[in-house]
């Protein structure tokens, strides 16, 4: 399974990256974030929990996964490896490019599926990686976008 989600923003990529990876602002930033812990942080590995709303109209469906998160400054890059819950094995890269007086900001996600028998990659490619993850990480990209655009970021 392979999302690639994709925006700009009005914002110099410094601006966009510190809000990219400031996770613990999240919340406060992005109404579908419930919450992001750091539980463990070392040089430019943290390992974080984050939780968040996938809403379906006015039912939300509450998500949850724990990530290895690596910052690259110098390449504009923030990376996750998903270790716990669900997507346990996802790949998450976000990159951030200049572009046009702005950023271009994608997040990929590139994941085989859950471990299940005969179903874990359609469940994946059918239901989890267009209906969760790009629900969740387009929502993501535009309040990082409204945040940057509007100062609170």
């Amino acid at each position: 399974m392979r999302t690639v989600d994709r925006l700009f923003m009005r914002a110099p990529v410094e601006r966009v990256f510190t809000a990219a990876a400031s996770v613990e602002r999240w919340p406060e930033l992005l109404l579908h974030y419930r919450w992001v812990r750091v539980l463990e942080r070392k040089d430019d590995n943290t390992l974080v929990e984050m939780a968040a709303w996938r809403p379906f109209g006015p039912v939300k469906y509450p998500t949850w996964w724990v990530s290895q998160m690596s910052v690259d400054a110098g390449r504009s890059t923030i990376r996750y490896r998903h270790v716990r819950g669900i997507t346990t094995g996802m790949d998450v890269e976000w990159r951030l490019a200049p572009a046009n007086g702005g950023t271009d900001v994608s997040i990929v996600h590139d994941w085989p599926g859950p471990r299940w028998p005969l179903i874990g990659g359609l469940a994946a490619e059918w239901v989890i990686g267009p209906v969760f993850i790009h629900g969740i990480a387009s929502r993501t990209l535009a309040g990082i976008r409204h945040a940057v655009e509007n100062g609170y970021a």
